[in-house]
């Protein structure tokens, strides 16, 4: 599953980056922001859909590579499974802010928690 991670961070990496380049960060228009994107840029739906998707499938691969690592005793190697929590802590952090970043009801309400 560490393979898939890559292909999904690449993916993330991707949609992330066409997402910026039409997003604004102002607390004021960052929903508008996002309903533009949207509805008048070219196929923004899709790219917004699939970054949305794409951190959930990234989060299922990263579960799933936990759940190997467990069922075959890869947290004996201290270091490495150390490494690998810090960076589990790393992706939440980030999913968080992306989660916020849209500045919708939800988004709104899930910051001050």
């Amino acid at each position: 599953f560490g393979s898939l991670l890559g292909i999904c961070l690449i993916a993330q990496i991707i949609t992330g980056l066409f997402l910026a380049m039409h997003y604004t960060s102002d607390i004021a228009t960052a929903f508008s922001s996002v309903a533009h994107i949207c509805r008048d840029v070219n196929f923004g739906w899709l790219i917004r859909n699939m970054h949305a998707n794409g951190a959930s499938f990234f989060f299922i691969c990263i579960y799933l590579h936990i759940g190997r690592g467990l069922y075959y005793g890869s947290y004996l190697y201290k270091e490495t499974w150390n490494i690998g929590v810090i960076l589990l802590l790393l992706v939440m952090m980030t999913a968080f802010v992306g989660y916020v970043l849209p500045w919708g009801q939800m988004s709104f309400w899930g910051a001050p928690v």
